[in-house]
């Protein structure tokens, strides 16, 4: 008896000794598990790079020139002043064109819709651009602009009611329903405004009818329906003599960097303050501006400021402080900004004037047309931090010429007009073309092909 309690008495401590070294196992292994890495399921999920099929390249040009008023008894009356020549090219030919009505000239008019045919998965490269030189009682000057697709928003950088100054906002909708355009007006005065743009077809309003009272009124412009082209046509009066004429195409959004080249200032015996005018505006959101001016050719800042913005608020300052002379200039904000700059080549009758408005970042091939117009010169800016190599050639064929445009710095090459140029560069550059001579004063950005399309991820 007593031996079969003994042996009860080891067989139970024997039983309580392993449930306590398996109790303290088991708290070791949840402690070690807590703080050691679990192993993990993933499944990436299923995915395609793919290129989707490229649409048919469409542009839009401006149309004739508008004239306000030509009739007395009718001081409203829109008339066409001029029709301005195309030059156009592309990359499998010369695209097909259609007219769009200018319907609110009472002597009749159109401009034109460019359409580029899409040849398999390639969207046809396009190039054109429309200029008109006038020398009449009511309007002088040098007016040029490409041809560009239509938008649902953009902006107009430049416009005025000063005394003197007759200002157009013509819209246009090349697609087939209308579009509703609403018209906001940022500037000392806030105000808005909606049209109707009938399908094929263009309007021009005065932008005295919705910005009447406004320092530097910058417009914002937003379609529905249909996106269309918007352009400011401007002309200025000295007096009782034509003093300029310009065509301001639309800047497409506000950008923290953006770039102006071809900015040209000119010697005046009188005041420089008006002869160049760099105009801002940040939407939305106070900002603070860095400006750098340096020369065309050469990397050397030759004027920096900081100029701070209130949201909403258009402002201008006079760059009189630059010699005469070619320039770029650069623009960097710590939120997005809207910006052109003004320049004038005199300040008495049968001058001429031109808005410089950015140019976006070129990188790959597009094609540029320079139209009729006096001494026409490319300009290009390489921000990078090595030099750019870009092929400059005639379109279709031409031989190509390579011009190296160094880190940090541009260049300037004389092109010929009436000719289409193919541009090719695998470095990120910013380009304009201008135009000079006495009396005559235009410059345009160069933009991106249009058309092409970019490589999208889809996931099933």
């Amino acid at each position: 008896m007593t031996g079969n309690r003994a042996f009860r008495v080891a067989a139970t401590g024997a039983r309580v000794l392993t449930g306590a070294v398996v109790a303290g196992a088991c708290v070791v292994g949840v402690a070690f598990g807590v703080t050691a890495t679990w192993p993990t399921v993933v499944h990436e999920p299923a995915q395609a790079q793919v290129t989707p099929l490229p649409g048919d390249t469409v542009l839009v040009c401006n149309g004739d020139l508008r004239a306000v008023g030509r009739d007395p008894s009718n001081p409203l009356e829109m008339v066409s002043a001029a029709t301005p020549e195309l030059t156009v090219e592309g990359s499998s030919g010369r695209p097909e064109s259609s007219p769009l009505l200018a319907r609110d000239l009472a002597d009749g008019g159109a401009a034109l819709r460019l359409v580029g045919i899409v040849d398999g998965r390639q969207a046809p490269l396009l190039g054109a651009t429309e200029s008109a030189s006038l020398a009449e009682a009511d309007l002088s000057g040098l007016a040029a602009a490409p041809c560009r697709p239509p938008s649902i928003e953009s902006w107009l950088v430049g416009g005025t009611v000063a005394t003197g100054t007759e200002d157009l906002i013509v819209l246009t909708n090349p697609g087939v329903v209308p579009s509703t355009v609403s018209l906001g007006v940022y500037g000392s005065v806030r105000a808005s405004s909606t049209v109707i743009v009938p399908a094929e077809s263009q309007v021009a309003l005065p932008l005295t009818s919705i910005a009447a009272g406004s320092d530097f009124p910058i417009v914002k412009v937003t379609a529905t329906g249909a996106p269309v082209r918007a352009v400011l046509q401007s002309s200025l009066t000295r007096t009782l003599d034509p003093a300029g004429i310009d065509l301001q195409d639309a800047v497409p959004a506000a950008q923290r960097q953006p770039v102006l080249p071809g900015i040209e200032v000119f010697e005046n015996q009188g005041d420089n303050a008006d002869m160049a005018v760099l105009r801002l505006m940040s939407p939305e959101v106070d900002s603070d501006a860095v400006v750098r001016v340096s020369e065309v050719g050469s990397s050397t800042v030759v004027d920096e400021f900081t100029v701070p913005l209130t949201a909403d608020l258009p402002t201008e300052l006079s760059l009189s402080a630059l010699s005469p002379g070619s320039y770029t200039m650069s623009i960097e904000s710590d939120n997005p900004v809207l910006a052109g700059v003004r320049q004038q080549d005199g300040a008495g009758p049968q001058d001429d004037f031109a808005w410089v408005t950015p140019a976006p970042e070129l990188e790959d091939d597009i094609y540029m047309a320079v139209p009729s117009g006096p001494n026409p010169r490319l300009v290009l800016v390489n921000r990078e931090d090595a030099d750019a190599v870009v092929q400059v050639a005639s379109a279709p064929g031409g031989e190509p010429t390579a011009v190296t445009v160094p880190a940090g710095s541009s260049v300037s090459v004389d092109v010929k007009p009436r000719t289409v140029y193919s541009i090719s560069t695998p470095t990120p550059v910013h380009a304009s073309v201008t135009m000079a001579a006495a009396g005559e004063l235009a410059v345009w950005p160069i933009w991106p092909a249009a058309g092409a399309q970019q490589s999208i991820t889809v996931y099933p």
